[in-house]
């Protein structure tokens, strides 16, 4: 697989580190070979210089060599790599499946987020709630899938006798229809249902099932001999069936003429109603659309639309013989308007608290739907997504807008209406180009384009096909919103941890360069030898920066808005963090060497009691003085300092004790480790010719215990500054 935007800037950082590394170490080389020979020798013993100088030469290659292996950080790709994987199998866990490694990185850095509504805000389970048929309401109870429920007319129970235009429109809504109702079960004793095909044909099949009317009866009485199927462009369904065993009480009946063939209609309201000609009555007559009613029948759906309902239109024809070609310009006019069913989908219950959880981090949810504007402003209202100030706008306005318009209304519009798979790809792009960084969420063949376009593409699990998710960077396991949060989310956690261990890796591996560099420079004994190098970059450093990894994010994560997609990995409050904790390692440690050497030489008696310590320290000749206890000390300090630095580098701003100081069990396992290693490194006579170490007096490890302190307190104190400059700024 290619490398992830995050992977080529760490290589990038990694070959930068690479040349500063080997500059220094260059200069430590040259440097540390010129303090160690006695330029004089070579005149008066060149043997013995030759052989001083062979044998120098070689220790002091030797530490240059490990101090470039400590410099950089070799482990760190393979850490991202660790830590990417982590974080895909945490996410699903929260039902996002990541098909494609550098989206864990971009969902980080997500500020808009375009969702479907049917399915992915709503439950997905359409049920027809209010029927309109020539200018009557009729209420319809029930929930869910259960074939149980009533008609309400006035406040009464419905006589279909009487109003036989509310069956006809109940069976061309079933016969213009592929879904099917099936028992699944027995809850209790109960039966339970499920439904085979598309929620909202499956409403019209609950609805009618709630008159006694069945599928399989009406596909006996009229047979379905050919079709024109749903059309995202379209938005309507037509159904042609052949009239077998009706009677003149059946619908589609003229009086005594029995047709040979009916034609049933269902889709939007706008687009059937512009196929019509003719209106049903509530007396099962029909009559001329005259201007007056078409208007009726339009704020009939208006009105509908305002309470949040999905508005269907139904409505028929009949033939003395089969149409051919059954095409939809040949058979779609010279419609009966029958009537209209509003139909309600939920919203999901965790929607509402996902979008606020999204805006509170500065992530705006956008609604892209096919309902009309009026629905979709009301279930946006519902849910807490349409904001003050911001609109609603239908696909057929994005139509007549230049590239310029359409970038200028997608910054201030959560709710796109009456859209089509097209205007998705406008919506992105537009997005994109006004620097946002977009999720895109799709389930048909249609959407494919919109996904690929999208810098997130997010296909649907459960209603999603093969084509969406193929195209998509994520996929949805439960279709729901709420997920699309929680990935993103994660991603920002994702992204702080590799943050966290590259800061904590850097700012040790920087220190541990000046540490060598100073000393080498003042010209006192290297304070950290070879494999005391290598102990600590894989050891020391390495456990806990895997543990870091299993962080499980700060609790102000999702308070902040999204990072800059090119914002470098080291910014500026890293920067700075590095400079601090690089002055205090350096400090401690070669405050804890510097002590060890000052008690080497006073135990000596090298000292004139009245000389300054540091010069004394630096003029001193220390060639082939044995300085183990101050080796030691130096060694303990810096190891110490990295592993209780682990503990504060744990958030970028939190404190230490508002994440809890235990709250990460790897970081204990890690630490654990760590220091159980050290201590025998340390005091286990065998080992300490191998570590070049030595045992340390109470006192001695009383100094280096309080030195390595200091730059774990000195990282609190950077985050409560930083805390501090952001509230300012807030």
């Amino acid at each position: 697989e290619e490398e992830t935007p995050l992977q080529i800037r760490l290589d990038e950082l990694g070959k930068q580190l690479s040349i500063a590394a080997l500059i220094i170490v260059g200069i430590v080389f040259v440097t540390a070979l010129i303090n160690q020979t006695d330029p004089g020798q070579l005149f008066s013993q060149p043997l013995v210089y030759f052989d001083n100088f062979k044998e120098q030469i070689t220790e002091v290659f030797i530490i240059a060599v490990s101090l470039a292996i400590a410099a950089v950080p070799e482990g760190l790709p393979a850490v991202v790599t660790i830590t990417l994987a982590l974080g895909m199998r945490e996410m699903v866990k929260r039902h996002a499946l990541i098909r494609r490694l550098s989206s864990v990185e971009t969902l980080g850095s997500a500020s808009v987020i375009c969702s479907d509504k049917t399915g992915t805000l709503t439950q997905n389970e359409m049920t027809a709630v209010r029927m309109w048929c020539d200018g009557e309401t009729f209420e319809i109870t029930g929930d869910g899938y259960k074939p149980e429920g009533r008609f309400i007319h006035e406040g009464d129970r419905l006589d279909f006798s009487e109003h036989p235009a509310v069956t006809t429109t109940l069976w061309a809504g079933l016969l213009a229809n592929d879904a099917l109702l099936e028992e699944s079960g027995r809850n209790e004793g109960q039966p339970t249902y499920r439904m085979v095909g598309d929620p909202t044909e499956g409403a019209l099949v609950v609805a009618a099932a709630k008159a006694a009317l069945r599928r399989e009866e009406m596909e006996r009485t009229f047979p379905r001999v050919a079709e024109n199927p749903f059309d995202s462009a379209r938005k309507v369904m037509s159904t042609l069936h052949s009239v077998k065993e009706a009677t003149p009480e059946s619908p589609f009946a003229m009086g005594d003429d029995i047709p040979r063939f009916a034609l049933c209609v269902k889709g939007a309201p706008d687009v059937v109603l512009s196929g019509c000609s003719h209106i049903q009555r509530l007396n099962d007559e029909s009559a001329p659309l005259s201007p007056e009613l078409r208007q009726k029948v339009l704020d009939a759906n208006a009105s509908l639309s305002r309470e949040a309902l999905r508005v269907l239109a139904v409505a028929y024809r009949v033939f003395d013989h089969q149409p051919e070609p059954m095409t939809p310009e040949t058979v779609e006019h010279d419609l009966i308007f029958i009537g209209l069913i509003g139909l309600i989908d939920p919203a999901r219950p965790e929607v509402k608290p996902a979008i606020q959880h999204a805006r509170g981090a500065s992530i705006r949810t956008v609604m892209i739907t096919g309902d009309f504007p009026d629905t979709a402003r009301a279930i946006a209202q519902n849910i807490g997504l349409l904001q003050s100030g911001h609109t609603v706008l239908p696909g057929a306005a994005l139509d007549k807008m230049t590239e310029a318009e359409v970038r200028e209304a997608v910054q201030t519009t959560d709710v796109f209406a009456r859209v089509s798979p097209q205007h998705k790809v406008m919506i992105v792009d537009a997005l994109r180009k006004t620097g946002a960084v977009a999720a895109m969420t799709g389930d048909g063949v249609n959407d494919a384009p919109a996904l690929k376009r999208a810098d997130i593409g997010v296909a649907m699990g459960i209603t999603g096909t093969d084509v969406a998710k193929e195209s998509a960077d994520m996929v949805l396991t439960d279709d729901n919103y709420a997920s699309i949060v929680a990935a993103v989310e994660q991603g920002r956690i994702i992204y702080s941890n590799i943050r966290k261990f590259v800061f904590f890796l850097l700012s040790s591996n920087v220190a541990e360069i000046m540490i060598i560099f100073l000393a080498t420079l003042a010209g006192v004994p290297t304070p950290l030898t070879a494999i005391q190098l290598l102990w600590l970059n894989l050891i020391t450093d390495g456990a806990p920066a895997l543990a870091l990894a299993m962080e499980k994010g700060d609790p102000d994560v999702m308070t902040h808005p999204p990072r800059p997609r090119d914002e470098s990995i080291v910014n500026r409050s890293m920067q700075l963090g590095i400079v601090i904790q690089t002055i205090t390692q350096t400090g401690a440690v070669l405050g804890a060497f510097m002590l060890g050497l000052l008690w080497h030489l006073k135990a000596g008696t090298a000292m004139p009691p009245d000389a300054n310590p540091l010069l004394f320290i630096i003029r001193y000749d220390w060639r082939g003085v044995d300085v183990q206890t101050a080796e030691t000390m130096a060694f303990v300090t810096l190891s110490l300092c990295e592993l209780f630095r682990a503990y504060t580098v744990r958030s970028e701003r939190a404190s230490l004790f508002t994440i809890g100081v235990f709250s990460n069990r790897y970081m204990q396992y890690a630490v654990g480790l760590s220091l159980v290693l050290l201590f025998l490194v340390v005091n286990v006579p065998f080992l300490q010719p191998i570590f070049n170490t030595h045992f340390l007096s109470l006192t001695e490890w009383s100094i280096v215990v309080g030195l390595s302190l200091v730059p774990a307190l000195s990282e609190e104190i950077t985050k409560a500054y930083l805390r501090w400059r952001d509230a300012q700024t807030a």
